[in-house]
Parts: structure tokens; sequence; C-alpha cells
């Protein structure tokens, strides 16, 4: 057989391969490391795999990509398992009053935060939102990734939430990176429903959420669930009726209170939970018993600067399958880096290289519905492949705050080549 890419002498491949479910406990740490390593690739799919000599029936020809990675470390694509792809504006304004003490919720009560981006991104058209956006997903697939997910919750209204969830349809089909969608029109509560925040949630189920299903816009449908924002009742609503309609269900859960988002995610049997610092025993307790995916987020820790981090350790020793993400968003977590969130995985929440590794290739696919086709180097999934220049795992959240990536192959094509886009 002719492949069309072939990747050889790699010094560590890892593969993350016999996963048909998510890891969890000390499954998250066990890994394939085939050294002198080897992937071929046909068309956009992994067509062999191994270590040392390849067999005599993997045959290059004229056209067929040949990639030496020597002295490299191997892996597949990595999956940006939560972001906020879409919006407009910036918010580097808020910076001095993080520094000042002012906290997330009493910038957002004030009508900053969230709210701000709601304005800006209403302001913008979708040509600029669509560069913007494009922008950031180029510097995502720079720094290794290949899917991500992009939740909307910016526009809260029917035009501007419509508006975004289309911005994220064109990317997904004219930009490499692949985008699960996530509706999260239950975000915040708009300011011209201030005080009417029952009405803006029947006006979501009742006219957005059946619309935006109906167009195919979005899998998924997301609550932010804290104090001040959407309560448990609220969350529990909202999710109920989005299930009811065919959506598959996350939620922002215990993110700055322990106000029991983890157990509502337990009790409703969502894909995932996400953020979940003040996750509860029993939350952990009841998101194991639900299967649900904790989707950990330390980039928004790092910069909202309050020294408080999800308890990974916990989770994991409790059978917790863990993912981490950028969280990426104009706010909390303005980053696109998903290896800085590696090393802050490792420094804050205390995973080891191997945990970290798992958490953002197959628990990440895991975590937006994907495990089956990506997030692991196997024969017969898409060839999703990072190729970074470290002699090993270990060494990426090491050396941190730097761009580790050397090559990224994306559904079988080169798309990034020596640090630069190629697509």
């Amino acid at each position: 057989m002719e492949v069309d890419v072939l990747i050889r002498n790699a010094a560590q491949l890892a593969t993350c391969a016999g996963c048909s479910k998510p890891r969890r406990g000390k499954e998250m740490s066990y890994d394939v490391f085939l050294e002198d390593g080897w992937v071929a690739i046909s068309g956009d799919r992994i067509v062999g795999i191994g270590k040392g000599t390849i067999p005599r029936e993997i045959q290059t020809g004229e056209d067929t990509v040949e990639i030496d990675a020597g002295g490299k470390t191997v892996l597949p694509g990595f999956v940006d398992s939560h972001t906020h792809l879409v919006h407009g504006g910036s918010r580097e304004m808020e910076l001095a009053l993080k520094l000042e003490g002012v906290s997330y919720l009493e910038i957002l009560s004030r009508g900053g935060g969230i709210l701000s981006t709601v304005r800006a991104t209403r302001a913008a058209t979708e040509e600029q939102l669509y560069d913007k956006a494009k922008k950031s997903l180029d510097t995502m697939l720079l720094f290794g990734t290949t899917t991500i997910e992009a939740k909307s919750g910016y526009g809260l209204n029917m035009e501007d939430e419509l508006k975004c969830l289309r911005v994220a349809d064109k990317l997904n089909k004219s930009h490499p990176v692949d985008i699960v969608s996530t509706f999260m029109g239950a975000h915040a509560v708009p300011e011209e429903y201030k005080n009417r925040k029952e009405e803006y949630i029947d006006f979501m189920i009742e006219e957005v959420m059946p619309r935006v299903k109906r167009m195919g816009l979005a899998e998924y449908c997301d609550v932010f669930c804290e104090k001040g924002v959407f309560s448990i009742d609220d969350s529990r609503k909202i999710l109920t009726r989005a299930k009811e309609m065919g959506y598959h269900i996350k939620i922002h859960a215990d993110e700055i209170e322990p106000l029991g988002g983890a157990e509502l995610a337990g009790e409703l049997k969502a894909v995932s939970a996400e953020h979940l610092l003040a996750a509860s025993d029993s939350g952990i307790q009841r998101m194991k018993e639900g299967k649900v995916i904790a989707v950990l987020l330390p980039g928004t820790s790092f910069n909202l600067n309050h020294g408080k981090y999800a308890r990974a350790r916990d989770m994991i020793e409790a059978g917790l399958p863990v993912a981490i993400a950028t969280d990426y968003n104009p706010g909390s977590c303005p980053t696109e880096n998903i290896q800085l969130i590696m090393s802050l995985a490792c420094l804050k929440m205390r995973m080891t290289p191997e945990e970290v590794v798992t958490a953002v290739t197959i628990n990440g696919a895991h975590a937006i519905g994907r495990g089956k086709d990506i997030g692991s180097l196997e024969v017969g999934k898409k060839a999703d492949v990072v190729i970074l220049d470290v002699p090993n795992v270990q060494y990426i959240p090491y050396h941190f705050g730097i761009n580790h990536v050397d090559k990224v192959i994306k559904n079988g094509k080169l798309v990034v080549d020596g640090q630069r886009l190629v697509y």
C-alpha cells in the first residue's frame, strides 16, 4: 500500500490507544510509548503504526510526504474541550480591577465581565467575528490543537446567538481545526432582562433553543450554574429541556461557590461538568456515578489569581475521568496556548505529565463526543498528529511558556511545518 504521509524515527511516540471509554484513575497514567516510532497515513486516516522496521506493505511513492521525527515526540492532536471561541472585543481594562481585588462576580454585577463582551459581540458584524475567531484558531493550531469545543453565550438574544453559532459553523467548514459547537444562551442574564431572569430562561427554552436545534448549529447545551447567575433549579430546568430537545448537556459547575453543580451534573448524567474548583466530595462521587467527565481549567484559576484550583488529584484517585482545556475567553482566561495549560495542570493541580497528555487527547475527545474518531493514534482513526521538538512527554510541561510544536498534521494533511502555518 502506497501511503500519503509517513512519519518515522520518533524518539517517543505516545499512542493513547485502546480507549473506547474515557480513562479514569490509574488508566490516566498508562500509555503505549514507542521508541523509534512510525505512523503511516493514507487519506485522512491512520493505516499503520509501530516501532522499528516499517513493514514491507507500507510503501512510499513519489508523492508521499516523509517526515523524519528523529529526536522528537509524536502525539495525537490536542483536543481543547472547553473554549468560548467566538466573541467581540477584549477586556484588558479589567486587569486593574482584578489587581485591586475586585472579584469576578462583582465585575459582572457592575455590568462588566460577560456583559461587557455581550455588548461588543452584538456590535460586531459576522465578518468581524469570523476574522477574530479565525486568528485565534490559527494560534491554537500552531500550539498543536486540532479539535476544539466552542461555546456561544455572548449574544444572549436570538439574533446574536445565531450569529455567533453561524460563525463557528463557517469556521468548522473552512478551517483545518474541527469545531464542536455548544449553545450557551444561559451564560448570563442580559441587561434588557435585568430582574426578569425567569422570563429570560423561558425565552431561551421556548424560542432560541428549539431554533438552534432545528438549524443544526449546536450539539451541546451548557449553563453557567453559579451564585448570582443561574441557580441549581434554573440549571436543572434548562438542561432537562435541552435533553428533551436532543441536545447533549454540559454544565459550568461549582466554579466559585459550592452550589451543587457537580451533584446536578451527576443527577442529569451530563457528558461533562466544567471548572469544578469548589466541587464537594459528594459532588465528585455523584459525577462518578453519573459517568460525567470533569473538564478542568487551571488557566482560569491562574488568571483570576485567587489561588484556588480544582482538586484534580482527588478526582483522579476517586476514579473520575479528567480532561483539561484552555477555557479560552476574553475575560477570565484569554489564552489559546494549550501547552501552558498542560504545565499549569502539573504545577498547580499535581497531575503527572502522562495524566496531562491523556487529559488533552483521548479524555478531551470523549468530553466532546469524538472519542471514537480522534484523541489517539490508532489504525482507522483520523490522522490528527502533533510532532513536538522535545525528547519525551515529560519535557512538555517541564519547559513551560514556549511552543514546542514543530509540525501538525490534520486530517492527513500537513498544516503546520517548522512552527509556520502551511495550510
